[in-house]
């Protein structure tokens, strides 16, 4: 086989959504597995869905997740311009249209608003119009007099209405369609531009595509495209069909869900390789049951016909889980610079924003998660001392009011808060008393975080807190403890 080229061609009409970045991973994939050329081109025929800004949505996610393409609007690869419109200016999609009227293989249709309306049909509760080929009975004088008096026209394919077709998908297999099935499809709009099936079938085949990457629902389209080729002569690509992505209901992944797009999910402090890693196991399986993989490693590992026919559940579970694990395995710098932030939304204190940050970094799966995790230390919330009853502590609201009065008079007179000297000053009081470390821990952590979880152990809130609002708090615990 020739050398290997995919493309990624997303129309630009608003946010990157997770199907569009995982056919634009995939594609990606293909092309670099096996050392080839991954392609960018910006289809925006349909002016009617172009939503401004779109276009620098795209570059800025292929950029920072590293699907970094070798031809496109700013690469020149020798067989641009890789924007559908600029294509359009050129005439290249009525040159090849008009190829296709010569060879009998399309024709020229010049019906109306109102008779394509009376050919409507209702199918499967859909209201469509099956076109009757009308216009394939005009003669070629009968049409260059249309043409010539300015009459408005669209191109239109001229598939057979007997017969079946044939096409094979690398995931799908071999699939065939009655032509019956087949309706008519424009080719060229009346405002002249071609139509997304139109074009992507002649761009493919002008920039050498060898493998079509895109979504399951285009595989009722995919006749027609064969058919395109094989009037024009031109060898058909691979076609690899990706599947339907769900929610955790089995119901299409849509805008409504919150996290359809990829800029939802860094929105809602996912990391851009965690969701990349995410979305490559939309649909694809390694070969062993490894689950972390950086961009390299996906590369190395991809083999698209390890892909699913079945659906793939968006899980979002599954993907905080994941990105918790990123987390974990972040520099600290670089995953202080992203907290901080958060941090700073709920802590406006001087304390050691580091310090806490180190203590959170391993219990978070995505970065808002950060500010439920440290908000005590801003202020002491509002708990129910049913929180002081611990069963394997064998702790509870009484037994904790007699441990932290007497354990406040030696907090009181240490003046070395760290958590080292905290802890051996405690160690000390627990051996005296012959009790268990965590029987006196338990009620102090209580009493200074009043939370039944947080990031860290009694003395490293207090070595935060310092003396003066440790104690305070242990106080407060006291006072709320003896009005039971």
């Amino acid at each position: 086989m020739s050398r290997v080229r995919t493309r990624f061609a997303p129309s630009p009409t608003g946010r990157m959504h997770v199907g569009n970045l995982r056919t634009a991973l995939y594609a990606y994939l293909i092309a670099k597995h096996a050392g080839g050329d991954f392609i960018l081109r910006i289809e925006d025929t349909d002016q009617e869905r172009y939503v401004e800004g779109a276009v620098d949505i795209i570059y800025r996610t292929l950029e920072k997740t590293g699907l970094i393409h070798d031809e496109g609007p700013d690469k020149d690869g020798g067989v641009g311009p890789y924007v559908q419109s600029e294509r359009q200016k050129q005439g290249i999609y009525l040159e090849y249209a008009k190829k296709l009227v010569e060879k009998g293989e399309a024709y020229y249709c010049f019906c109306d608003k109102e008779r394509l309306e009376s050919l409507k049909q209702t199918i499967a509760g859909k209201e469509i119009v099956i076109y009757d080929k009308h216009c394939l009975n005009l003669s070629k004088e009968e049409v260059q007099a249309k043409l010539d008096a300015g009459l408005p026209y669209v191109i239109r394919q001229n598939n057979p209405r007997t017969g079946t077709t044939t096409f094979t998908d690398e995931i799908y297999g071999e699939i065939t369609v009655n032509n019956e099935e087949l309706d008519d499809m424009i080719l060229i709009k009346s405002d002249g531009y071609p139509t997304y099936n139109f074009a992507n079938v002649v761009d493919d085949h002008l920039m050498s595509i060898t493998h079509v990457v895109r979504g399951c629902e285009y595989l009722s389209s995919s006749p027609k495209y064969n058919r395109l080729y094989e009037a024009f002569g031109w060898e058909v690509p691979v076609y690899v069909h990706c599947p339907l992505i769900t929610n955790e209901e089995h119901q299409k992944l849509s805008k409504r869900s919150g996290h359809s797009s990829y800029e939802d999910l860094i929105a809602q402090g996912f990391l851009t390789e965690a969701v990349v890693n995410f979305v490559a196991l939309l649909g694809w399986s390694p070969e062993n049951n490894q689950e972390i993989f950086s961009l390299q490693e996906l590369v190395e590992a991809f083999d698209y016909r390890h892909m699913s026919k079945s659906s793939a559940v968006f899980d979002i579970t599954k993907l905080k889980w994941m990105n918790g694990e990123y987390i974990k395995a972040m520099d600290f710098d670089a995953f202080y610079e992203i907290a901080e932030p958060y941090m700073k939304e709920v802590i406006t204190k001087e304390l050691d924003l580091k310090k806490i940050a180190a203590m959170v970094k391993t219990r978070i799966e995505i970065f808002p998660d950060i500010k439920g995790h440290i908000d005590f230390f801003e202020e002491l919330p509002e708990y129910d001392t049913s929180m002081y009853t611990h069963k394997k502590m064998k702790t509870n609201e009484e037994t904790s009011l007699t441990l932290l009065k007497e354990i406040l008079p030696l907090l009181e007179e240490m003046t070395d808060y760290s958590n080292d000297a905290l802890y051996e000053g405690i160690s000390g009081f627990v051996k005296e008393k012959g009790y268990k470390n965590g029987y006196v821990l338990w009620p102090i952590r209580t009493a200074v975080s009043g939370k039944q979880m947080t990031p860290g152990g009694a003395t490293e809130l207090m070595e935060i807190l310092g003396k003066e609002e440790s104690l305070k708090r242990i106080r407060t615990g006291i006072e709320k403890l003896s009005q039971i």
